[in-house]
């Protein structure tokens, strides 16, 4: 059998091991390293925005811009069906209810005509998830929270260096949230960041993160608020400046595999791509497909078939309305999904790291060409 290829690892290649050596030599490994605040302004200065709070994952990095927002018991969020459960367990994690709505057929982002009737009196804001690193219509989006009173936030887990008509990911909102996973465009191993260009944001998403610690006044151990250890660690920080000094490097890395992906499966009867989003960077943090009766197989059977010449894949998210865990909050099924269900009955998304060949996609593309019925 041909070596295995994964679905992804990370790439390494700048100066990770030098900078995580150095924040072990200099006996600083907490958070209260250096590596975290030059990390911090490094990745928010990428992002085009002022403040950047580090955390130790991108699930907390949803939670605490929720927190720093305001919502809580009795509030609506309304986010994409389609997407990670992240996105809805950090609204759960505040006592709120998640709203879905379905994706687009095309773009697999949340559909921004079906956003408005979602809208309750109890709608406090919208998450948009720039799925697969394609980034939302975030103009159409932004128009809509305006005229409602809502706010609008991005859930860029998987969007690093994404922009739409110029602006990247992170500065198309009032706050966003980050994802360093070890699949992740940029990653620390496990990690998050929150990105803001408002000052009070900023404020207390620093505040919660460090269990209600005062900002600027001596420890006194007394705590007015409940807030959370939600702190990254100067190791982690220091592997995150390395590769944010890499950010475009790697961007360029997704972006050739992504069209090369492109021109070799849109050929495939049966075949369906996720499409880029009008005038919007797609960074392609993952390569998905959909697979309909043209082809002549299952995707199932496809799948098998990948396994067995040694080629690893994975599913797509299923939807939220679909998900047992938040029921208890309200989510009820539903059967307005069409969209949602369609990808997450026959999607799913192939190896993409940044560290592949062109002759590995080659190989993958192949495989699925030669299997079409």
């Amino acid at each position: 059998m041909k070596s295995f290829l994964p679905v992804c690892e990370p790439l390494l290649a700048g100066n990770e091991l030098k900078y995580v050596t150095d924040a072990v030599s200099s006996g600083w490994i907490s958070s209260a390293g250096s590596y975290v605040s030059a990390f911090e302004k490094a990745f928010a200065a990428y992002c085009g925005v002022r403040h950047g709070i580090a955390v130790c994952n991108g699930t907390v990095a949803l939670h605490l811009a929720l927190r720093a927002l305001g919502v809580g018991p009795g509030d609506e969020v309304i986010i994409p069906d389609f997407t990670m459960i992240a996105s809805a367990l950090a609204v759960c994690y505040c006592g709120a209810k998640p709203v879905f709505v379905d994706a687009d057929p095309e773009t697999w982002n949340m559909d921004a005509a079906a956003v408005e009737r979602r809208i309750t009196p109890a709608t406090r804001g919208i998450m948009a998830v720039h799925i697969f690193g394609n980034p939302c219509d975030m103009d159409a989006l932004g128009q809509l929270a305006d005229r409602h009173g809502l706010w609008l936030m991005e859930d860029a887990a998987e969007a690093h260096g994404a922009s739409l008509r110029g602006r990247k990911a992170g500065g198309l909102s009032r706050i966003a949230a980050f994802s360093f996973f070890a699949n992740k465009n940029i990653t620390t191993g496990e990690g998050g960041m929150v990105v803001t260009d408002d000052d009070e944001l900023a404020a207390a998403c620093r505040y919660y993160k460090n269990m209600c610690f005062p900002l600027d006044a001596p420890r006194t151990y007394l705590h007015a608020h409940i807030g959370y250890n939600y702190r990254m660690s100067n190791l982690h920080a220091a592997i995150g400046l390395a590769q944010t000094e890499r950010a475009d490097a790697y961007k360029a890395l997704r972006q050739a595999h992504g069209r090369q992906y492109r021109e070799r499966l849109a050929a495939i009867p049966g075949i369906r791509l996720q499409q880029d989003t009008p005038d919007g960077e797609n960074v392609y943090w993952m390569n998905g497909l959909v697979v309909t009766s043209a082809y002549g197989r299952s995707r199932d059977e496809l799948l098998v078939h990948l396994r067995e010449q040694g080629i690893d894949t994975r599913l797509f998210f299923n939807g939220m309305h679909r998900q047992p865990a938040l029921k208890d909050f309200g989510c009820d099924g539903g059967s307005d999904y069409p969209v949602s269900d369609l990808l997450a009955d026959n999607g799913f998304y192939l190896p993409s790291g940044s560290n592949l060949r062109e002759a590995d996609i080659d190989r993958v593309c192949d495989v699925i060409a030669a299997f079409a019925r």
